[in-house]
C-alpha cells in the first residue's frame, strides 16, 4: 500500500507540473504585456518592472522563465487582480469556502436521496416503481443545468416568492467570517439573531444546491441500483437469506456497504463535470464562489484571476480525485489485491 500511495503522490506532482506548464504557455498568448499578465500590475514603475524581470527571469530562456514561473506560483504568489489590485490568492481563499459549502450540501443531497432510491429501484418487485425511478433519473440526467436553475429561480423565487434566488445571506446580517461556511458562521455569530441568520442562509442555499445536486443524484441512483442488483445475486447474500436473516439486515449490513464502493469511485470520476456545473450554478444564483469569481475575471479580462482560478480549481480537482481513489482502494479489499498483484 505504501508503494501505491507513493505512486499517487508522484501522479499528483506530475499532473500539477503539466498543469502549470499549460498555464505558463497560455500566459504568453494573452493580448497584453507579459509583465502585466504575470503580475496584474497595469502600470509598473521602473523599479517594479525590474523586480518582475528578475522574479520571472523574463530576459532568460523559456525554460528558465518556466522554472521561475513555477517557483513563484507554488510559493503562493499569484499576482494582483487587474481590476481590484488585490492579491489573487486572497480573493481565491475568500471564494473557496462558498464553493465548498455549496458542493458539500449538494453532494449530501445527492447521496442521501440517491442511495435509498437506488436501493428501492433494485429491490422493488413493482415494475411501475422501478420504471418511475429510472425515468426520473433519466430525465434529471438530460435536463440542462442552466435551464433547471433558471426555471427553479422563476417558479420558487420570483412567482411564488418562497426562496431567495441570489447570494448567500441577506445583506442585513453582518456575519463575521470564522470558518468561511455561512451555515456554520451564522451559528457561531454572537448575536440574538443567529438562528434567524442561519435560517436565512439555509433558504439561500436551497435552490443552488438542488440545481447542482440533480446530476450526481441521477448517477448515484443508477450506480446504486446496478451495484445492488449484482450484489444481491452473490453467494454470501444467498447464504444470509438461507439462514433466515431479515431483508433489511441483509441490505444494511452486507449489501449496501459493498454497493457504496462503486458509488464512491464514480463520484470521484465526476469531479470535473461537477466543478463545471458548479460554475454555471454560481453564476445563475450569484453565489460568491470560485466559479462566479472566475467567470467575472474572464469577462473583465483579468488575466491573473484567470490563471489563479484555473490553477486553484484544477489542483483541487486533481487532489480530491486522487484522494477519493485512495479511499476507494483502502476501503475495497479487491482493489488492494489488484494493487499488490500489480506490484
Amino acid at each position: 500500500m505504501g508503494r501505491y500511495l507513493l505512486r499517487r503522490l508522484n501522479l499528483f506532482i506530475a499532473t500539477s507540473f503539466v498543469l502549470i506548464a499549460v498555464l505558463f504557455i497560455t500566459t504568453g498568448y494573452f493580448p497584453t504585456n507579459k509583465a502585466v499578465a504575470l503580475t496584474g500590475i497595469t502600470a509598473p514603475t521602473p523599479e517594479q518592472l525590474q523586480n518582475i524581470e528578475q522574479t520571472y527571469q523574463l530576459n532568460e530562456s523559456q525554460l528558465e522563465q518556466f522554472f521561475a514561473y513555477t517557483k513563484t506560483r507554488l510559493s503562493g504568489d499569484l499576482g494582483l487582480s487587474v481590476t481590484s489590485q488585490r492579491p489573487v490568492i486572497e480573493e481565491l481563499t475568500q471564494a473557496l469556502p462558498a464553493s465548498f459549502e455549496l458542493a458539500i450540501v449538494s453532494g449530501l443531497i445527492a447521496v442521501l436521496l440517491g442511495v435509498p432510491l437506488g436501493v428501492l429501484a433494485s429491490l422493488s418487485k413493482n415494475k411501475v416503481t422501478q420504471h418511475s425511478i429510472m425515468a426520473i433519473t433519466l430525465t434529471g440526467y438530460s435536463i440542462p443545468v442552466f435551464w433547471l436553475g433558471l426555471t427553479l429561480s422563476l417558479w420558487f423565487g420570483v412567482k411564488l416568492g418562497w426562496l431567495p434566488v441570489s447570494g448567500r445571506i441577506n445583506l442585513l446580517y453582518e456575519i463575521e467570517p470564522v470558518t468561511g461556511f455561512m451555515l456554520i458562521d451564522t451559528l457561531l455569530w454572537d448575536s440574538v439573531y443567529r438562528f434567524s441568520a442561519f435560517k436565512d442562509a439555509l433558504f439561500h442555499i436551497i435552490l443552488p444546491s438542488i440545481t447542482l445536486a440533480v446530476l450526481p443524484f441521477t448517477v448515484v441512483v443508477r450506480i446504486t441500483r446496478a451495484a445492488m442488483l449484482n450484489i444481491m445475486e452473490l453467494p454470501y447474500i444467498k447464504a444470509a437469506e438461507a439462514r433466515g436473516l431479515h431483508t433489511s439486515t441483509i441490505v444494511l449490513r452486507h449489501a449496501l456497504p459493498n454497493a457504496l464502493i462503486p458509488v464512491l469511485k464514480n463520484m470521484g470520476l465526476m469531479l470535473g463535470t461537477f466543478a463545471t456545473y458548479s460554475m454555471i450554478v454560481e453564476v445563475i444564483f450569484s453565489w460568491p464562489g470560485v466559479g462566479s469569481w472566475l467567470v467575472s475575471g474572464i469577462y473583465q479580462r483579468d488575466y491573473t484571476v484567470i490563471q489563479g482560478g484555473v490553477l486553484g480549481v484544477s489542483l483541487t480537482i486533481i487532489f480530491l480525485s486522487i484522494l477519493i481513489e485512495v479511499i476507494h482502494n483502502a476501503y475495497n479489499p479487491l482493489s488492494r489485491k489488484e494493487i499488490y498483484a500489480a506490484n
